[in-house]
Protein backbone atom coordinates (compact mmCIF):
# COMPACT_ATOMS: atom_id res chain seq x y z
CA UNK A 1 0.00 0.00 0.00
CA UNK A 2 1.20 3.44 -0.70
CA UNK A 3 2.32 5.92 1.86
CA UNK A 4 -0.06 8.37 2.72
CA UNK A 5 0.59 12.27 2.28
CA UNK A 6 -1.42 15.68 2.40
CA UNK A 7 0.14 18.98 0.71
CA UNK A 8 -1.57 22.42 1.76
CA UNK A 9 -0.15 25.02 -1.22
CA UNK A 10 -1.17 28.22 -2.03
CA UNK A 11 0.36 32.05 -2.60
CA UNK A 12 1.71 33.69 0.98
CA UNK A 13 -0.54 34.91 3.66
CA UNK A 14 -3.48 33.17 2.07
CA UNK A 15 -3.59 30.94 5.22
CA UNK A 16 -1.78 28.08 4.77
CA UNK A 17 -0.84 27.76 8.50
CA UNK A 18 -3.64 28.02 10.14
CA UNK A 19 -4.86 25.29 7.76
CA UNK A 20 -2.98 23.55 8.61
CA UNK A 21 -2.38 23.24 12.04
CA UNK A 22 -6.25 22.84 12.06
CA UNK A 23 -5.78 19.84 9.38
CA UNK A 24 -2.77 18.32 11.59
CA UNK A 25 -4.78 18.30 15.02
CA UNK A 26 -8.09 16.59 13.10
CA UNK A 27 -6.53 13.95 11.25
CA UNK A 28 -3.04 13.29 13.84
CA UNK A 29 -0.90 14.75 11.67
CA UNK A 30 3.13 16.49 11.16
CA UNK A 31 3.50 19.35 9.53
CA UNK A 32 6.78 19.31 6.69
CA UNK A 33 7.65 22.56 5.94
CA UNK A 34 7.59 22.65 2.17
CA UNK A 35 9.27 26.74 2.29
CA UNK A 36 12.91 27.14 0.71
CA UNK A 37 13.45 29.91 3.08
CA UNK A 38 12.39 28.54 6.21
CA UNK A 39 14.77 26.28 6.45
CA UNK A 40 17.13 28.59 7.35
CA UNK A 41 18.08 29.90 11.28
CA UNK A 42 17.81 33.54 12.64
CA UNK A 43 15.36 34.02 9.45
CA UNK A 44 11.96 34.07 11.31
CA UNK A 45 9.74 37.27 10.50
CA UNK A 46 10.74 37.77 7.06
CA UNK A 47 9.69 34.00 6.28
CA UNK A 48 6.66 34.38 7.95
CA UNK A 49 8.20 31.39 10.36
CA UNK A 50 5.35 29.70 12.45
CA UNK A 51 6.03 30.15 15.98
CA UNK A 52 6.25 27.68 18.87
CA UNK A 53 3.34 29.29 20.36
CA UNK A 54 1.17 29.00 16.82
CA UNK A 55 2.32 25.07 16.88
CA UNK A 56 -0.72 24.17 19.71
CA UNK A 57 1.67 20.82 20.18
CA UNK A 58 1.99 19.83 15.99
CA UNK A 59 5.09 18.68 15.41
CA UNK A 60 6.96 20.93 12.35
CA UNK A 61 10.02 19.23 10.56
CA UNK A 62 12.46 20.55 7.97
CA UNK A 63 12.43 24.45 10.34
CA UNK A 64 16.28 25.64 11.12
CA UNK A 65 18.38 22.86 9.94
CA UNK A 66 20.55 25.47 7.73
CA UNK A 67 23.20 28.28 8.50
CA UNK A 68 22.00 31.28 6.02
CA UNK A 69 25.69 30.94 4.86
CA UNK A 70 24.37 27.18 3.28
CA UNK A 71 22.77 26.30 0.41
CA UNK A 72 19.80 24.12 0.13
CA UNK A 73 18.13 22.71 -3.07
CA UNK A 74 15.27 20.95 -4.57
CA UNK A 75 17.08 17.90 -4.14
CA UNK A 76 18.00 18.39 -0.79
CA UNK A 77 14.27 18.73 0.11
CA UNK A 78 13.13 15.71 -1.75
CA UNK A 79 15.28 13.78 -0.02
CA UNK A 80 14.51 14.76 3.90
CA UNK A 81 10.82 15.11 3.22
CA UNK A 82 10.71 11.60 1.72
CA UNK A 83 12.40 10.40 4.55
CA UNK A 84 9.96 11.95 6.48
CA UNK A 85 6.77 11.16 4.75
CA UNK A 86 8.19 6.91 5.58
CA UNK A 87 8.65 8.00 9.23
CA UNK A 88 5.53 9.82 9.83
CA UNK A 89 3.12 7.32 8.34
CA UNK A 90 5.62 4.46 10.33
CA UNK A 91 3.86 5.93 13.45
CA UNK A 92 0.84 5.95 12.40
CA UNK A 93 0.71 9.75 11.73
CA UNK A 94 -0.09 12.05 8.86
CA UNK A 95 2.24 13.73 6.82
CA UNK A 96 1.29 17.03 5.79
CA UNK A 97 3.54 18.91 3.44
CA UNK A 98 2.99 23.33 4.26
CA UNK A 99 4.38 25.67 1.95
CA UNK A 100 4.35 27.86 -0.73
CA UNK A 101 7.57 26.44 -2.50
CA UNK A 102 5.96 24.29 -5.52
CA UNK A 103 8.67 22.67 -7.08
CA UNK A 104 9.99 21.51 -3.94
CA UNK A 105 6.66 19.78 -3.32
CA UNK A 106 5.68 18.74 -6.64
CA UNK A 107 9.50 17.19 -6.86
CA UNK A 108 8.15 15.06 -3.73
CA UNK A 109 4.47 14.03 -4.95
CA UNK A 110 6.38 13.00 -8.34
CA UNK A 111 9.52 11.39 -7.28
CA UNK A 112 11.35 13.30 -9.32
CA UNK A 113 14.87 11.65 -10.56
CA UNK A 114 17.01 14.56 -10.91
CA UNK A 115 20.22 12.23 -10.78
CA UNK A 116 18.79 11.60 -13.92
CA UNK A 117 20.39 15.42 -15.33
CA UNK A 118 24.25 15.03 -15.17
CA UNK A 119 25.68 18.33 -13.79
CA UNK A 120 27.93 19.91 -16.08
CA UNK A 121 30.82 21.93 -13.34
CA UNK A 122 32.43 23.64 -16.04
CA UNK A 123 29.40 25.26 -17.79
CA UNK A 124 28.10 25.98 -13.75
CA UNK A 125 31.51 27.67 -13.25
CA UNK A 126 30.97 29.57 -16.30
CA UNK A 127 27.65 31.11 -15.60
CA UNK A 128 28.43 31.59 -12.33
CA UNK A 129 31.53 34.12 -13.83
CA UNK A 130 28.57 35.77 -16.58
CA UNK A 131 26.52 36.66 -13.35
CA UNK A 132 29.53 38.45 -11.64
CA UNK A 133 31.03 40.55 -14.20
CA UNK A 134 27.86 41.14 -15.76
CA UNK A 135 25.57 41.04 -13.77
CA UNK A 136 21.90 38.48 -12.54
CA UNK A 137 19.59 40.57 -14.81
CA UNK A 138 21.93 39.69 -17.65
CA UNK A 139 22.12 35.62 -16.93
CA UNK A 140 18.40 36.07 -16.48
CA UNK A 141 17.78 37.16 -19.90
CA UNK A 142 19.65 34.38 -20.93
CA UNK A 143 16.65 32.00 -20.26
CA UNK A 144 14.15 34.52 -22.21
CA UNK A 145 14.74 32.53 -25.60
CA UNK A 146 15.05 28.89 -24.94
CA UNK A 147 13.18 28.40 -21.40
CA UNK A 148 10.66 31.21 -21.34
CA UNK A 149 8.72 29.33 -18.39
CA UNK A 150 11.71 29.23 -16.17
CA UNK A 151 12.22 32.87 -17.10
CA UNK A 152 8.69 34.11 -15.79
CA UNK A 153 8.76 31.81 -12.92
CA UNK A 154 12.22 32.23 -11.35
CA UNK A 155 13.36 35.72 -9.88
CA UNK A 156 16.90 36.84 -11.49
CA UNK A 157 18.31 36.97 -7.89
CA UNK A 158 17.63 33.30 -7.44
CA UNK A 159 20.95 32.85 -9.30
CA UNK A 160 21.61 29.22 -8.51
CA UNK A 161 17.98 28.25 -9.92
CA UNK A 162 18.44 30.45 -13.29
CA UNK A 163 21.89 28.37 -13.57
CA UNK A 164 20.22 25.31 -12.93
CA UNK A 165 17.69 25.55 -15.52
CA UNK A 166 20.60 26.40 -18.01
CA UNK A 167 22.55 23.60 -17.37
CA UNK A 168 19.44 21.28 -17.39
CA UNK A 169 18.54 22.97 -21.28
CA UNK A 170 22.12 22.70 -22.14
CA UNK A 171 22.59 19.24 -21.10
CA UNK A 172 19.87 17.86 -22.40
CA UNK A 173 18.25 20.07 -24.99
CA UNK A 174 15.03 20.40 -23.14
CA UNK A 175 13.49 22.84 -20.59
CA UNK A 176 12.84 21.93 -17.20
CA UNK A 177 8.99 21.60 -17.49
CA UNK A 178 9.97 19.40 -21.11
CA UNK A 179 12.31 17.74 -18.46
CA UNK A 180 10.01 17.23 -15.77
CA UNK A 181 7.00 16.16 -18.28
CA UNK A 182 9.02 13.00 -18.76
CA UNK A 183 9.40 11.88 -15.79
CA UNK A 184 5.54 11.68 -15.47
CA UNK A 185 4.35 8.49 -13.88
CA UNK A 186 1.62 7.41 -10.82
CA UNK A 187 3.07 9.42 -7.57
CA UNK A 188 4.42 6.42 -5.23
CA UNK A 189 2.25 8.17 -2.46
CA UNK A 190 -1.36 8.48 -1.89
CA UNK A 191 -1.44 12.06 -1.94
CA UNK A 192 -3.96 14.73 -1.25
CA UNK A 193 -3.33 18.41 -2.26
CA UNK A 194 -5.32 21.24 -0.91
CA UNK A 195 -4.80 24.69 -2.14
CA UNK A 196 -5.63 28.09 -0.84
CA UNK A 197 -6.95 31.11 -3.11
CA UNK A 198 -8.22 34.05 -2.22
CA UNK A 199 -9.58 37.24 -4.69
CA UNK A 200 -6.52 39.25 -5.80
CA UNK A 201 -7.35 42.72 -4.01
CA UNK A 202 -7.92 40.88 -0.44
CA UNK A 203 -5.11 38.76 -0.73
CA UNK A 204 -2.78 42.03 -1.81
CA UNK A 205 -4.34 43.77 0.88
CA UNK A 206 -3.40 40.68 3.51
CA UNK A 207 0.15 41.12 2.65
CA UNK A 208 0.55 44.56 2.74
CA UNK A 209 -0.64 43.97 6.30
CA UNK A 210 1.60 41.71 6.81
CA UNK A 211 4.98 43.25 5.82
CA UNK A 212 3.28 46.24 8.33
CA UNK A 213 3.41 43.66 11.00
CA UNK A 214 6.55 41.79 10.18
CA UNK A 215 8.20 45.59 10.75
CA UNK A 216 7.02 45.79 14.03
CA UNK A 217 7.77 42.62 15.13
CA UNK A 218 11.18 43.72 14.40
CA UNK A 219 12.33 42.50 10.79
CA UNK A 220 14.95 45.24 10.38
CA UNK A 221 16.36 44.06 13.64
CA UNK A 222 16.53 40.70 12.32
CA UNK A 223 17.86 41.59 8.62
CA UNK A 224 20.62 43.42 10.49
CA UNK A 225 22.40 40.66 12.27
CA UNK A 226 22.63 39.08 9.22
CA UNK A 227 23.65 42.21 7.23
CA UNK A 228 26.30 43.25 10.50
CA UNK A 229 27.78 39.21 10.83
CA UNK A 230 28.73 40.11 6.73
CA UNK A 231 26.53 37.66 5.17
CA UNK A 232 26.06 38.70 1.76
CA UNK A 233 25.21 37.21 -1.78
CA UNK A 234 24.13 34.03 -0.10
CA UNK A 235 20.90 31.83 -1.43
CA UNK A 236 19.19 33.18 1.90
CA UNK A 237 19.95 36.84 1.89
CA UNK A 238 18.30 36.90 -1.50
CA UNK A 239 15.08 36.27 -0.21
CA UNK A 240 12.69 38.33 -0.14
CA UNK A 241 12.20 40.76 2.95
CA UNK A 242 16.29 40.10 3.19
CA UNK A 243 17.34 41.63 -0.10
CA UNK A 244 15.41 44.88 0.12
CA UNK A 245 16.65 45.63 3.77
CA UNK A 246 20.06 44.92 2.17
CA UNK A 247 19.91 47.65 -0.16
CA UNK A 248 18.36 50.21 2.36
CA UNK A 249 21.48 49.51 4.63
CA UNK A 250 23.77 50.04 1.70
CA UNK A 251 21.63 53.30 1.30
CA UNK A 252 20.63 52.55 -2.30
CA UNK A 253 17.11 52.90 -1.32
CA UNK A 254 15.17 54.95 1.87
CA UNK A 255 13.56 52.82 4.29
CA UNK A 256 10.38 53.88 2.99
CA UNK A 257 11.10 52.91 -0.94
CA UNK A 258 12.60 49.17 1.06
CA UNK A 259 9.40 48.91 2.35
CA UNK A 260 6.97 49.66 -0.99
CA UNK A 261 9.85 47.29 -2.92
CA UNK A 262 9.14 44.55 -0.26
CA UNK A 263 5.55 44.88 -0.26
CA UNK A 264 5.74 45.27 -4.13
CA UNK A 265 7.65 42.30 -4.47
CA UNK A 266 5.67 39.69 -2.06
CA UNK A 267 2.83 40.79 -4.64
CA UNK A 268 4.76 39.66 -7.45
CA UNK A 269 5.54 36.70 -5.63
CA UNK A 270 2.33 35.82 -4.52
CA UNK A 271 0.74 35.99 -8.26
CA UNK A 272 3.75 33.99 -9.86
CA UNK A 273 3.30 31.20 -7.17
CA UNK A 274 -0.43 31.14 -7.64
CA UNK A 275 -0.01 30.56 -11.67
CA UNK A 276 2.79 28.50 -10.99
CA UNK A 277 0.75 26.08 -8.86
CA UNK A 278 -3.19 26.51 -11.38
CA UNK A 279 -0.65 24.96 -14.13
CA UNK A 280 1.83 22.80 -12.61
CA UNK A 281 -0.61 20.44 -10.03
CA UNK A 282 -3.81 18.68 -10.10
CA UNK A 283 -4.99 20.38 -7.09
CA UNK A 284 -8.81 20.85 -4.99
CA UNK A 285 -8.68 24.61 -4.45
CA UNK A 286 -10.68 26.50 -1.51
CA UNK A 287 -11.45 30.04 -1.38
CA UNK A 288 -10.33 31.39 1.36
CA UNK A 289 -11.39 35.01 0.92
CA UNK A 290 -15.29 34.64 3.98
CA UNK A 291 -15.85 31.98 6.79
CA UNK A 292 -12.26 30.26 6.97
CA UNK A 293 -12.98 28.40 9.87
CA UNK A 294 -15.81 26.99 7.70
CA UNK A 295 -13.86 26.34 4.76
CA UNK A 296 -10.99 24.55 6.87
CA UNK A 297 -13.70 22.07 8.28
CA UNK A 298 -14.67 21.33 4.57
CA UNK A 299 -10.82 20.81 3.72
CA UNK A 300 -10.44 18.21 6.94
CA UNK A 301 -13.70 16.32 5.79
CA UNK A 302 -12.09 16.41 2.25
CA UNK A 303 -8.84 15.35 3.07
CA UNK A 304 -10.44 12.85 5.59
CA UNK A 305 -12.64 11.41 2.55
CA UNK A 306 -10.01 11.27 0.06
CA UNK A 307 -7.48 9.18 1.98
CA UNK A 308 -10.66 6.55 2.89
CA UNK A 309 -11.19 6.34 -0.62
CA UNK A 310 -7.42 5.45 -1.58
CA UNK A 311 -7.10 3.57 1.08
CA UNK A 312 -9.95 1.22 -0.44
CA UNK A 313 -9.28 1.79 -3.65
Amino acid sequence: MKEKVAAIVGPTAVGKTRTSIELAKALNGEVISGDSMQVYKGMDIGTAKIKEVEMQGVIHHLLDIKDPTESYSVADFQKEAKRLITDINKRGKLPIIVGGTGLYIKAVINDYQFSDVSSDEGFRERMELFARKQGQEALHEQLKEIDKESYQSIHPNNVRRVIRALEIYHTTGKTAREYQEMQKGDSPYNAVLIGLMMEREKLYARINERVDLMIKEGLIDEVRRLYDSGIRNTQAVQAIGYKEMYDYFDEKVTFEEAVELLKRNSRRYAKRQFTWFRNQMDIEWFNMENEAGKKIKEIIDFVAGKLRQQSEE
